[in-house]
């Protein structure tokens, strides 16, 4: 079993899957419920999309992986002169104090997040929205905005090139050439692509990106 990261789940499951189709209704009627409390305006899942242009080579891994680019940015956000080198075999990342610390500030909508369930809104709002309805699958509501920014703000102490906000083809690829190769902090690079992907599609299309 691994983190899957999908972008239009309900688009996604509307031929495969009718009865799944029916429990993500229900969540996002649940997500609805819950933006409306904060006074944020309600999100419209599409359930129909067209073929999406992601560039990500794998958007499935180990749950674990998540943890070491929480941990990159965790750290960046807590040094500034902090440069990123891959952790030795073995480490536990999401056991880190830095992590931990800064999870706990309860502002980061990239740790501040479940491992292995949950959504992220194309829709604009500043603060991590908590679910105390326990409808929400994960518990915690990100913006598809937010995620796209911190991914900005860490992917220079991975090496990773953007022009302003945006990642060229090139860079893209060149991300998933060293993936493929397993070389250096590839692990931190797959989860930043799949991620800053699912994102950018998200607020391009309107839809929600969805772990499971």
């Amino acid at each position: 079993m691994g983190l899957a990261i999908s972008v239009g789940m309900l688009a996604e499951l509307s031929d495969l899957d009718p009865e799944g189709v029916e429990f993500y209704r229900d969540y996002f009627v649940a997500v609805n419920d819950l933006l409306a409390k904060q006074g944020l305006p309600p999100h419209t899942e599409p359930e129909t999309l067209p073929e999406m242009d992601n560039r990500c080579s794998l958007c499935s891994y180990p749950y674990s992986f998540l943890h070491y680019l929480r941990y990159a940015y965790a750290h960046r956000i807590a040094d500034s002169k902090w440069v990123a080198s891959p952790l030795p075999e073995g480490a536990n990342p999401a056991a880190d104090p830095v992590v931990e610390e800064q999870t706990m500030q309860m502002r980061s909508h990239l740790l501040c997040h479940s491992d292995a369930e949950g959504f992220y809104l194309p829709i604009e709002f500043r603060e991590v929205l908590f679910d105390e309805s326990e409808r929400i699958p994960g518990g915690m509501v990100g913006s598809s905005y937010r995620l796209l920014e911190e991914l900005a703000f860490v992917a220079p102490v991975l090496g990773i090139r953007l022009q302003g906000s945006s990642l060229p083809d090139e860079e893209a690829q060149a991300i998933n050439d060293k993936v493929e190769r397993q070389e250096g902090l590839w692990i931190e690079r797959i989860v930043w692509l799949s991620l800053f992907e699912a994102a950018r599609l998200s607020i391009k299309h309107k839809a929600a990106v969805c772990f499971a």
